[in-house]
């Protein structure tokens, strides 16, 4: 059975441009609750920590790097079967191949550059929150 919450990040370049208001009311627009949420800078090392599972991959040090450039907006949200919907209402990784409608086809800018982070199962979405938020900081 697929969980009720998720974790999500609006990254650096989305935050810089103001459109923090826009993504937050096409998440809630797609049935989500917000139940924590806070404005945050990570360190590059926070930010290697936080992707150290794509430490291996040839990307890590520029994504380490983009997600340590400026304020991100972590939040988990809540919702019935919260991972596979965040990641349909998000849209495809490549913003060239993503769906009308989704927020990265909306607001990204490029493929590293996609806007926004949404976990890929409710396991990742359990240990990304945490990163982030306290149980007791979650409404």
């Amino acid at each position: 059975m697929s969980g009720n919450r998720t974790f999500t990040m609006i990254k650096p370049h989305a935050v810089l441009a103001n459109q923090i208001g826009a993504i937050t009311q096409m998440i809630e627009a797609g049935g989500f609750r917000i139940v924590a949420m806070k404005k945050t800078k990570l360190s590059a090392s926070q930010a290697g920590k936080f992707y150290e599972v794509h430490k291996e991959r040839p990307f890590y040090g520029e994504l380490c790097e983009m997600m340590s450039d400026g304020p991100i907006i972590p939040m988990v949200l809540e919702k019935d079967n919260a991972v596979e919907d965040f990641r349909a209402l998000i849209g495809s990784t490549d913003p060239a191949q993503a769906a009308d409608g989704t927020i990265r086809k909306a607001f990204a800018l490029s493929k590293s550059e996609n806007a926004i982070h949404g976990s890929d199962s409710d396991e990742n979405a359990a240990i990304e929150s945490a990163f982030f938020f306290a149980v007791t900081d979650q409404y």
